[in-house]
């Protein structure tokens, strides 16, 4: 059996003829369990999403890390206040080996009022009055003189109006690094997010004074007030859908352009000044603040399993490495997994993890051997079978997950889950609802890892708006989607899990387009593909039930589940065109009790509607009674998704 899309794509047909009406039969005995990992879970993959989004840190280019000191594109979010001479520097002193940057401020003569530097945030600092933020930075002084003065670190507008200030007493004899942590409690909040984080010397007291900084910080609460933790509403928007499982460190963002620039775990925790950040895959820095052990509380903070990638040997320039070279990256994959799981007594990384306080192992089920290596599947025949050999050999217990196309090339061992990823039009998924019905039922299980509808062109899915791609996701696509859904739920005998990707886009840096949950520095907008995510993940089964199938051709699609504690019968429909469906469900007269009324959730609207900054609140489900029984009818509305539930025992 072999994955591929191009064929399938031409099952793709467009149709918006009028649907007529349909009688469901529904059968009393389910055909097999729900995972209860489906059908939502959550993939990083990092469109501005992780620095300046799920995590909560506020200040960009925070510790100068894998930049070029003297350049301009150094300074990235930072600039000069009231004629203070900055600069980044190499130091002769660093901070720590992994931060060897620093941010140089001379006070020229002549100035007067408060001199220094500001940060811009990640386009934009929400400030909020009663809100108290955490600030920290190091700094010296180069060389020691006689200064001793009042440092001032702020809040202000971009405009100069101050929001929040704390003062701190430096001293010119200080030049070894020294850290100062401080609090920020605005009384006022700003009406824009147009704002600045401000450190400043008396201009006139403090001319011809030199100080180094390093490693600054800025944070609001945290969710669950995790240090070092998640923005809030970013997080909350992503609790609410009720995700099951968390995918990390991210898509591409594993691999690194080279072998070099990979993600590497053991860089990404213990204490921030020994994480030297690395060159991301989207074109910035990511300061792997976020990192490995913040991922895994993550998880558990939200009851998420975690699905986790290792390296594989494989960078996106080009890179394979090559066979008789791998040894060392296995070792590294090992000592990963064993942070994470390892006993402490016994592992050197697991005594690290029990180190900053996480002493018991985490919950680990699902290890993913890299990440789309249909994009080198020619190397990855041995990357799989020496890393899954050695991997197996030390973790037996554990699952692990191939990235290439399924069954090619055909690899050694078997695999027991594949990772399929699919980028399509509204119309594709809608045709595609039987996808997974005709594969093998061999024991192999499948993870629908990437998936979302991206374009209205099927001559060219990854082209531009003016293209058709999709800025943020429509109704038609949402639709679109939560057919595929049907689906992934009927064959969730063999699909195991399935999230939509990519999940989180910052609106004002965004290199990909569409994304579930969109935001800025001040705001989170939850799309139309969001809503139905939430639609299926709170409206769950344990057991599914079968009934009359779709039409393959169709534009009209169910799925039919039982939650077994609750005694409720669970029925999703998504009608993909603009026509209203009539259909008549038919429960089997087996349930001796159902009842005369039900609940149903609605989220419908035009083709092309989607949740936007400007109009976050377009398309939002509504819920409403509906009269029902052991026959009932529904009429679906055009481009709807609708989630009908009922008690029938």
């Amino acid at each position: 059996m072999r994955f591929d899309l191009a064929l399938l794509s031409l099952l793709a047909i467009v149709t918006h003829d009028i649907v007529g009406a349909v009688t469901v039969q529904i059968s009393a005995t389910p055909s097999h369990s729900i995972p209860s990992t489906l059908s939502y879970i959550h993939i990083v993959t990092f469109w501005q999403s992780g620095d300046g989004g799920l995590y909560a840190e506020l200040l960009q280019n925070r510790a100068f890390q894998q930049v070029t000191p003297g350049s301009s594109s150094a300074l990235t979010g930072w600039q000069s206040l009231n004629g203070g001479l900055i600069s980044v520097i190499r130091e002769t002193v660093p901070v720590s080996s992994a931060l060897p940057n620093a941010l140089h401020l001379s006070i020229p003569s002549g100035r007067q009022g408060s001199v220094g530097f500001a940060n811009t945030g990640y386009f934009g600092i929400k400030v909020t009055a009663g809100t108290t933020y955490q600030t920290s930075f190091f700094y010296r002084f180069p060389a020691s003189s006689s200064f001793s003065g009042t440092l001032t670190v702020g809040l202000q507008t971009t405009s100069g109006q101050v929001l929040a200030t704390s003062r701190v007493t430096i001293s010119g004899s200080q030049t070894s690094w020294k850290q100062v942590t401080t609090t920020l409690t605005p009384s006022t909040s700003s009406s824009s997010t147009a704002n600045l984080f401000t450190i400043a010397l008396d201009g006139s007291a403090a001319a011809g004074q030199n100080v180094n900084f390093a490693l600054l910080s800025l944070f609001p609460p945290t969710f669950k007030n995790r240090p070092n933790g998640m923005r809030i509403d970013v997080a909350q928007a992503l609790m609410e859908a009720g995700p099951s499982f968390w995918r990390f460190p991210g898509g591409n963002n594993l691999e690194g352009q080279t072998v070099a620039s990979r993600w590497q775990w053991n860089n990404s925790v213990g204490p921030l000044l020994d994480r030297p950040g690395r060159a991301g895959d989207w074109g910035y820095i990511n300061t792997d603040g976020l990192g490995l052990l913040e991922y895994l509380n993550w998880c558990e903070d939200l009851n998420m399993q975690p699905i986790m990638a290792v390296w594989a040997g494989f960078a996106l320039g080009g890179t394979s490495v090559a066979e008789n070279q791998l040894g060392p990256f296995i070792q590294e994959a090992i000592d990963q997994i064993n942070f994470v799981i390892g006993d402490p007594a016994q592992s050197a990384p697991a005594a690290l993890r029990a180190s900053l306080g996480h002493p018991e192992p985490f919950a680990l089920t699902y290890v993913e051997i890299g990440n789309e290596d249909f994009f080198a599947s020619s190397s990855y025949t041995y990357r799989w079978h020496d890393f899954v050999t050695a991997l197996k050999n030390e973790f037996p217990q554990l699952h692990f997950i191939a990235t290439t196309n399924t069954f090619n090339p055909i690899l050694s061992p078997n695999p027991t889950e594949y990772d399929v990823h699919v980028y399509q039009t509204p119309t594709w998924f809608a045709q595609n609802s039987f996808f997974y019905d005709g594969f093998q039922r061999n024991g192999t299980k499948y993870f629908e890892g990437e998936y979302a509808a991206i374009s209205t062109n099927p001559n060219d899915i990854f082209g531009t708006p003016a293209d058709g791609r999709l800025v943020f996701p429509t109704m038609q696509s949402a639709s679109g989607e939560a057919a595929f859904m049907t689906g992934l739920e009927r064959n969730s005998d063999i699909v195991f899990a399935a999230s939509y990707a990519p999940l989180l886009n910052h609106v004002t840096n965004s290199q990909w387009t569409p994304n579930l949950v969109s935001f800025d520095s001040g705001a989170v907008y939850r799309s139309t593909s969001y809503y139905v995510q939430k639609l299926f993940s709170l409206n769950r089964g344990d057991q599914y039930l079968p009934s009359t199938l779709p039409s393959r051709t169709g534009t009209l699609f169910w799925s039919v589940v039982r939650k077994t504690s609750t005694n409720e019968i669970i029925i999703k429909v998504s009608n993909t065109v603009s026509t209203a469906a009539s259909l008549t469900f038919a429960l089997p007269s087996s349930f001796s009790t159902v009842a005369t009324s039900g609940i149903v959730q609605v989220l419908t609207g035009a083709a092309t509607a989607s949740n936007t900054p400007t109009a976050p609140n377009t398309i939002v489900p509504v819920t409403s009674s509906i009269s029902t029984g052991k026959t009932f009818n529904y009429n679906a509305p055009g481009f709807s998704v609708s989630v009908i539930t009922l008690v029938a025992h």
